[in-house]
């Protein structure tokens, strides 16, 4: 009988190990070691120690598996689409049936808490459930190109894809970009990023186990600086999906130029909630307090910025400051509130950002500071910040810490509030709380930004178009418009002709 999250948490937690854990890449349909035999450490953010070794690939391992994709194509693509869907719902199923196993290794990867881990994989369940509903309803048009022809277009499968994903959110990252990428009839290599790889492995293992073809779907473990700028730099690869940081994304567009590769690009963000006078100011605290502190922060998508009515400042911002003040943070699998910080590196660049707030004399209104885990352990945890009135030109409004901190801006009337919100350079996702829904619609179609929610700052699902303008990005994942990243259009124009002949007709 499969344990539950909760008693694998426990185990873990007394033994320090967790059996079973996947190690290798997944090519051609089997785990394997790196071709050089080299592994890496991989940590638990919160015991701040390693907990698992897998294996550490680069640029000779990132080309087999690319080269295994090239040959699993053809059969792929030419696979009936129902038979695609069939592959998909029966990995959407075999995801809930392992949720708890994904959600304990996404937890000890990434470092949040389990409950937002096992929400994370029912959600990748649904965006297969999803996809595999689209698999048959791809189609194309009929053209008017006038009596004479006939002229129409056929959408197929640009290729191999290349997904390289984040550590933030491993599983649902890997869910929205190869599920419509499955459902186009592409073959996909996924690089997980090299701190938080297990899932990834496992979610390869399932799809296999839902009969998925060998070669369909491979994963290439190890550092960006490899495995990463092999796949964006390869000519087999038709077609790169990036998450990550803007700095990075520019490094991939280049690459993937050099071949001509499409590529889908979510970036960075330092998405705006706006509260206008009129809101309820109770939902409004608690959506912006969900909205950055969900995930300890670590979300391209964050509400980092408060952008607030100077006649509700105070009373808002100071429930913020007691919602903040009710979260526990501590070890994810510990039933704490809020997890860790995903590395050192990053809980150093958050606490970079919070000590220089201090020093120039921001208004730290609580957090900020590196917390030990209620347990006494080394875990990497800072704990829910609110720094207040800022201006415009601060390094908090405009630069993305990626942690849970929550940056205020006080406007006066809506006018303001969107010249406050547009004041970036990123455009990836804003929030708006207010009683007027004209001013809310008004508002969001004047916002630079991909995505907009009225009163409910994390609205929608998979259903949803999601990604960003400006330094946040171009392309869509999620919805139906996802798919087209992965499809490419062919013209057939057939001459035909006007009348048929009298032996034509007799016969």
């Amino acid at each position: 009988m499969t344990m539950s999250a909760e008693a694998l948490a426990a185990d873990y937690l007394a033994t320090g190990t967790v059996a079973g854990t996947p190690s290798g890449h997944f090519i051609d349909g089997r785990e394997q070691d790196s071709l050089s035999g080299e592994k890496m450490d991989i940590f638990d953010p919160g015991l701040g120690r390693p907990f698992a070794a897998v294996a550490a690939g680069d640029r000779a391992d990132a080309e087999l598996a690319v080269a295994s994709s090239v040959k699993a194509f053809p059969a792929w693509r030419r696979l009936a689409p129902a038979e695609r869907g069939r592959i998909l719902n029966r990995m959407a199923a075999l995801i809930r049936e392992n949720a708890d196993q994904l959600a304990m290794l996404e937890t000890l990867d990434v470092g949040k808490t389990l409950a937002e881990s096992r929400g994370n994989a029912h959600s990748a369940a649904r965006t297969f459930e999803y996809y595999a509903g689209v698999c048959d309803k791809l189609q194309g048009d009929s053209l008017p190109v006038g009596f004479g022809q006939i002229g129409l277009t056929l959408l197929e499968p640009v290729g191999v894809v290349a997904q390289i994903i984040p550590w933030n959110f491993p599983m649902t990252t890997f869910a929205r970009g190869i599920a419509p990428a499955l459902a186009a009839g592409c073959c996909v290599v996924a690089k997980p990023a090299e701190t938080t790889p297990h899932t990834a492995i496992l979610l390869a293992r399932l799809l296999s186990d839902a009969g998925l073809p060998p070669g369909v779907c491979n994963v290439v473990l190890g550092e960006g600086a490899s495995v990463g700028a092999t796949l964006s730099a390869h000519p087999d690869v038709a077609h790169v999906t990036f998450t990550g940081s803007t700095k990075t994304g520019v490094r991939v567009m280049q690459a993937a130029a050099e071949h001509f590769a499409s590529v889908t690009m979510e970036l960075g963000g330092k998405s705006p909630v706006i509260a206008l006078a009129d809101c309820d100011i109770e939902a409004a605290a608690q959506g912006a307090a969900g909205a950055i502190f969900e995930n300890a922060g670590q979300i391209c998508s964050a509400g980092s910025r408060l952008v607030v009515d100077r006649a509700i400042h105070r009373k808002l911002v100071d429930r913020v400051v007691e919602i903040a003040g009710e979260i526990t943070v501590g070890h994810g699998l510990r039933g704490n509130k809020m997890g860790a910080i995903n590395s050192r590196r990053q809980l150093d660049t958050i606490l970079g950002f919070t000590d220089r707030a201090r020093r120039d004399g921001r208004a730290v209104l609580c957090g900020g500071k590196q917390l030990q885990d209620a347990d006494g352990g080394e875990g990497w945890f800072v704990g829910p910040t609110v720094i207040d009135d800022l201006s415009d030109d601060d390094p908090c409004i405009q630069e993305e810490i990626f942690g849970p901190v929550l940056s205020v801006q006080v406007v006066d009337g809506p006018e303001e509030a969107l010249r406050a919100a547009n004041a970036t350079r990123y455009g990836l996702m804003a929030g708006i709380y207010t009683a007027n829904i004209s001013s809310a619609l008004a508002i969001a179609r004047d916002l630079e930004s991909g995505s907009v929610t009225i009163n409910d700052y994390w609205g929608g699902g998979v259903e949803v178009p999601f990604g960003g303008v400006g330094h946040s990005g171009f392309g869509r994942e999620k919805g139906l418009v996802a798919v087209q990243a992965y499809c490419r259009v062919k013209s057939v124009v057939a001459q035909v002709p006007t009348t048929l002949s009298q032996e034509t007709r007799n016969n």
